[in-house]
């Protein structure tokens, strides 16, 4: 068997926030399975390989986890250079685990490529650092998939100690809003949603925790979204003011 599987991290969704390492292994693969949120223009990265979707999304079809294991597992056996492409980072809610462990249990010989979290990337790109100094020292990282009351990790969190991001928290967003104002959190506390991270249809809302379950994207729809509460989103009224790179500034000179 020379076959071998790449777990990539796609990043949140810019083509160009994909790293070096996961490029290559999209040049040499011969099969991509990929999640449903990672962009065309990525997909055109493996010129040679077959592709398939295998993602999953709230009330639409999904192929079963075990089913994805299979084929990992049958296409490496067969002497297939493999890449499983997940949005994000493989390791944060991407099962990107339990595929690794069934690839091992199986004797597949595998990597782990990391991706750009948007944990991290969705509030820098929308202009909100999740640590500043004398605004917040930690943050922590939640899925808003619950029911009913709020997750364990998020009631352990003391109201203001720490900046929360709520990954796949868009449906839930107004329970997650009762469930810490029940916590104790204060309704004024800054809170932003950013929509479409990474993309070109990137769009933002930024208000009160106690409005967030009335937050609406200003294009409508429901795109995927990432939750930041806490202090500094109100840092993002100065860090996300309009501005070129340089070498788009040179672009746009030379085109004058």
């Amino acid at each position: 068997m020379n076959g071998f599987v790449s777990l990539v991290g796609a990043g949140p969704g810019d083509p160009e926030l994909l790293t070096l390492r996961g490029y290559r292994a999209l040049q040499r693969a011969d099969l991509v399975l990929y999640d449903a949120l990672v962009a065309p223009e990525m997909l055109a990265l493996a010129p040679r390989a077959q592709r398939f979707g295998v993602g999953k999304r709230c009330g639409r079809p999904q192929v079963r986890q075990e089913t994805i294991h299979a084929l990992l597992i049958r296409a490496a056996r067969r002497g297939r250079r493999v890449v499983r492409l997940k949005g994000g980072d493989p390791f944060v809610f991407g099962r990107g685990g339990e595929e690794a462990l069934a690839l091992a249990a199986a004797g597949v010989p595998f990597e782990v490529i990391p991706g750009v979290s948007s944990a991290l990337a969705a509030p820098a790109l929308a202009g909100i650092p999740v640590t500043h100094r004398g605004r917040a020292s930690a943050f922590v990282v939640a899925s808003g998939h619950f029911e009913g009351e709020l997750p364990p990790v998020l009631e352990s969190v003391a109201p203001g100690s720490a900046t929360l991001v709520v990954l796949m928290g868009v449906t839930t967003r107004a329970r997650l809003a009762d469930g810490l104002l029940r916590r104790g959190w204060s309704p004024r506390t800054p809170t932003a949603l950013v929509w479409g991270a990474g993309r070109p249809e990137q769009q933002s809302w930024r208000g009160a925790l106690g409005n967030l379950g009335h937050a609406e994207p200003p294009g409508g729809g429901e795109p995927p979204g990432t939750i930041v509460i806490g202090d500094v989103v109100d840092l993002a009224a100065a860090i996300a003011a309009p501005a070129r790179a340089p070498q788009e500034e040179e672009a746009a000179h030379a085109g004058s």
